[in-house]
């Protein structure tokens, strides 16, 4: 990894260098182009070089010894402009071993700390300018910090079951989130249903229906299960409904339940096409049972 220096100009906009240390002129390559066109830049890298610290019981302890800070107020040659960034409104993050560093109109903020870290001691003291600090920075996740996993996994795709339904009451669209939901047993699929029945009974009325159904696990044993609590729900509460899933493999799949089953499918890839169907179909009285 290259190292990164980053400079503060008093306007308060930063750039940053990885292409020249001192004598050595690494260069760019592809970096600029990359950095411009990225939808978010994240860097990453030691706060001091070398860093002098070490991992204690899910903590930062400083070490001793001479090092050379990053965070400067000028550096000798330009590769990234923070100034260009923040106009694109493109989002910037700083992440060290120390702290977090994000970008903003007015420059570095300061939003996040290791824990074991003192801000001023082992921060603000090596840092060549006054970055903007709001309040107290956020305590980084100790888990970070730890040798066994994060569970990053339930933290980033697990959605709870209350937060998978949205109502619009504009339209009249009902949403309903069936993202990476694994449906193994026929418990699972009892609360499911009772919990879909409950939000579009509190509805009052016929909703048109659109369903994310990406990453979906069905238990083939409860295919057909599925199936008649879906066929139930819909005659009472769905006025119209449409599907999707990026997965040609279940398109197909689930395509072959509700068809066999006298459903209407509708499924499409995103979420753009099942709304061009439901936004169609709003006033040519189409009806589609299920």
């Amino acid at each position: 990894m290259r190292r990164l220096w980053v400079w503060h100009r008093p306007t308060g906009q930063e750039m940053s260098t990885v292409s020249r240390f001192g004598p050595k002129l690494a260069g760019s390559g592809g970096f600029i182009n990359i950095s411009q066109n990225a939808k978010k830049v994240v860097f990453l890298a030691t706060f001091l070089a070398p860093c002098r610290t070490r991992v204690a019981d899910a903590r930062i302890v400083v070490t001793d010894g001479v090092a050379a800070p990053k965070f400067l107020d000028q550096v000798e040659q330009r590769t990234f402009s923070a100034q260009y960034a923040a106009a694109a409104g493109q989002p910037v993050l700083y992440v060290t071993e120390r702290c977090v560093f994000r970008l903003g109109p007015g420059g570095l903020q300061l939003i996040e700390i290791a824990p074991g870290i003192d801000l001023h001691n082992d921060v603000l003291a090596h840092v060549g300018f006054t970055p903007i600090i709001e309040g107290e920075p956020k305590l980084m996740d100790e888990r970070i910090f730890r040798e066994e996993p994060m569970g990053l996994k339930d933290d980033l795709l697990t959605v709870p079951l209350e937060a998978r339904f949205a109502y619009d009451a504009e339209r009249n669209i009902f949403f309903l989130n069936m993202e990476g939901l694994s449906v193994q047993t026929p418990d699972q699929l009892e609360a499911i249903t009772a919990e879909v029945e409950k939000r579009l009974a509190a509805v009052g009325q016929k909703v048109r229906v659109v369903v994310n159904y990406d990453n979906l696990y069905l238990a083939p044993d409860l295919a057909d299960a599925y199936v008649s609590a879906v066929r139930g729900i819909a005659e009472r509460h769905y006025d119209s409904v449409t599907r999707y899933t990026t997965s040609s493999f279940l398109r197909l799949k689930l395509s072959g339940h509700l068809s066999q089953r006298g459903l209407a499918p509708h499924i499409y890839e995103t979420r753009h096409e099942a709304l061009e169907w439901l936004n169609s179909h709003a006033d040519n009285g189409s009806r589609p049972p299920g």
